[in-house]
């Protein structure tokens, strides 16, 4: 039996239509932070693949109600600045019901901005506390045009909050892509498993 969708074949007999985009997660490398000021992924971002997706896995810190973040950068540099614009947006709710919000974050974004740009806000220390989620950056080697990278993420805030974040935005340069740093905003990584995934097609 087929599965039809806007009269496109998407499935038949069990296999997917030849005009369905198919591919795989091909996992490239794994860091695991502990008490990590930052952790750097200095290999294998190429020409390989056109995406590349970063897991980031309970990312708790050292410092209470800080900020999780990256910055990229070129060939062998290692000065993690390259110029970013971005938004930011994030819905919130409390445990006891008590709050709850959809807000745009303007102190969070970057217009033209060389900061390290920020994925998680106001993640807690506390024992029960992290955030996670995941950054896909899209075809970092192109010559030809800007970097886009989005970001989903969920973090466990102090005041016992769920905060869901929302962020887009391009690295405005047309020179490859090598390294992407992750970091807090203030002290150490106390722990966490960032996870680097190639998108085959």
């Amino acid at each position: 039996m087929a599965v039809v969708s806007n009269g496109t074949t998407i499935i038949d007999a069990g296999a997917l239509g030849s005009g369905v985009a198919t591919g795989k997660m091909i996992l490239l490398s794994t860091q695991t932070a502990s008490g990590s000021a930052s952790l750097s992924f200095t290999s294998g971002i190429d020409d390989t693949y056109d995406s590349y997706v970063f897991k980031f896995i309970n990312m708790h810190p050292a410092t209470n109600e800080t900020q999780f973040a990256f910055q990229v950068d070129t060939g062998t540099n290692t000065s993690y600045n390259q110029t970013i614009t971005s938004s930011f947006f994030r819905s919130i709710h409390s445990e006891d019901n008590s709050s709850a919000a959809l807000q745009y974050k303007t102190e969070q974004d970057q217009n033209q901005g060389t900061a390290f740009q920020k994925i998680c806000i106001n993640v807690g220390n506390e024992n029960d506390e992290s955030c996670a989620g995941t950054l896909t950056l899209f075809n970092p080697s192109s010559a030809t045009f800007v970097k886009h990278f989005i970001a989903h993420t969920n973090t466990y805030r102090g005041e016992n909050q769920c905060e869901t974040g929302f962020l887009g935005g391009y690295v405005n340069t047309t020179t490859a892509l090598t390294r992407v740093q992750f970091k807090m905003y203030s002290g150490n990584i106390d722990s966490g498993v960032i996870k680097l995934y190639g998108i085959g097609g």
